[in-house]
């Protein structure tokens, strides 16, 4: 892996016509050593990483990655141990990505990174959190401005972060595995930045797509009414 201090908007250039071809889309891949599992999650165009054992949530990174022959790139937009490395770019000449074995297998450098198991759900993506009810009133957010909410689902695993790209600023995230039949959207909370406690618990919302945006209502970890839209990220 190799940490590079400027951005590599030319490979960018031509993101959306490499990734049609990329085996990493709506894909998820943990490793686990010791008690400790590191999760990615990745959608068409955007990532994440976290780190936690069965309790307790060490850390996260992440943002847009680009595969290609050369090589595999990340571009931070988030990090939570280390705010001084969003903007910056990552480079890991070591890639293999082998989906024909029963699990999967993905390395990166020297670690293994296994496959799991396959969920095909209408919500993979990447979605930016666009409006919230408040108070009975729903108030709707500028999902180009740098301060973000962004949920990333694939595979069967979700992951939401608050961050703000021009601020470099963390405020929190959560995620586990997923399910989403016959509009009922069901969380399992595996790991969760702001309460520890929470993790374990199940959170059930009723969703629908309109008009390309993700509607869902329900109870948040601390029980309050919960009624969001997100949309989908694009860039």
């Amino acid at each position: 892996m190799i940490m590079l201090n400027f951005f590599f908007f030319f490979l960018f250039s031509f993101f959306h016509q490499i990734n049609s071809s990329n085996p990493l889309k709506n894909t998820s891949w943990k490793y686990e050593n010791n008690g400790i599992k590191e999760v990615r999650i990745y959608s068409d165009n955007f990532f994440s990483s976290t780190i936690y054992n069965d309790k307790i949530f060490i850390s996260t990174y992440g943002g847009k990655y680009l595969l290609n022959e050369d090589g595999y790139y990340e571009v931070v937009e988030f990090n939570s141990l280390d705010s001084s490395l969003v903007g910056d770019s990552v480079y890991f000449s070591n890639v293999s990505i082998n989906q024909n074995d029963e699990n999967g297998l993905m390395k990166l450098d020297d670690i293994k990174y296994y496959k799991t198991i396959n969920y095909n759900s209408n919500l993979n993506g990447s979605w930016l959190m666009s409006g919230i009810e408040r108070r009975g009133e729903m108030r709707m957010r500028d999902i180009n401005r740098s301060r973000k909410t962004m949920k990333i689902l694939a595979n069967g695993r979700f992951q939401w972060i608050a961050y703000d790209i021009d601020k470099k600023g963390f405020y929190g995230t959560g995620g586990g595995v997923f399910t989403s039949e016959d509009g009922n959207y069901i969380e399992n909370i595996e790991f969760f930045s702001r309460d520890s406690t929470r993790v374990g618990h199940s959170l059930e919302f009723a969703y629908e797509v309109k008009g390309g945006d993700w509607h869902h209502k329900g109870f948040s970890s601390k029980g309050d009414p919960k009624y969001e839209i997100w949309t989908q990220r694009k860039q």
